[in-house]
């Protein structure tokens, strides 16, 4: 059975098509108009060994809020429907993970139970040509979308671009540990019998 999820968001700001694949090899084809967001999705398909295809058209003549909360929006819902009952998987997932001189810790929860926490602060207003803290604004709709806890915290900090992505790829291991099947787990891994 294929984990994966197709969807498709459409407002007066951003039309986003995605398709995600959980089970897959680290294919991305990915378009969004901003360009190093492209590159941290790029790196989260990646180093997650998922299969990502996104299609965004967004309000970019305005900023790139919306184009980029958007698609975390979209981004974890897919997580969410492409987990499926969550039966077999680890549930939890983290990783400490060095970007030449940023070390992140990422810690995730697929319980059901949306949260976010983080303590990133960035050195420059933007990265390439997306807005720093968009950085926030994106993985904070992941995580409310797909139903998780989303944990970072930054052990060293220093340039805007590695942190920004330390985190992107800390956030695919850990997902891809929590997603990955456990043969010792028959039911789902929750006292109450359900996430």
């Amino acid at each position: 059975m294929t984990r994966e999820a197709s969807i498709q968001r459409n407002t007066k700001e951003t039309e986003i098509k995605l398709k995600l694949t959980l089970d897959g090899n680290g294919y991305s084809d990915i378009i969004t108009g901003v360009g190093f967001f492209d590159h941290m999705l790029d790196g989260f398909t990646r180093h997650g060994l998922f299969d990502l295809c996104i299609r965004v058209h967004g309000d970019l003549n305005v900023d790139d809020h919306h184009t980029i909360e958007d698609t975390g929006i979209v981004l974890g819902t897919a997580i969410k429907e492409a987990a499926g009952d969550k039966k077999g998987i680890r549930r939890f997932g983290n990783c400490i993970l060095p970007m030449d001189e940023v070390l992140v810790l990422c810690a995730v929860d697929l319980s059901g139970r949306p949260y976010y926490s983080s303590d990133a602060v960035f050195s420059s207003e933007r990265i390439g040509n997306m807005t720093a803290e968009m950085v926030k604004e994106f993985f904070y709709a992941v995580s409310c979308s797909a139903g998780m806890n989303l944990h970072f915290k930054v052990l060293t900090n220093g340039n805007s671009h590695h942190l920004a992505e330390a985190m992107f790829k800390s956030f695919a291991k850990a997902l891809d540990q929590a997603t990955s099947f456990d043969p010792r787990i028959t039911d789902v891994l929750s006292t109450k019998g359900s996430l």
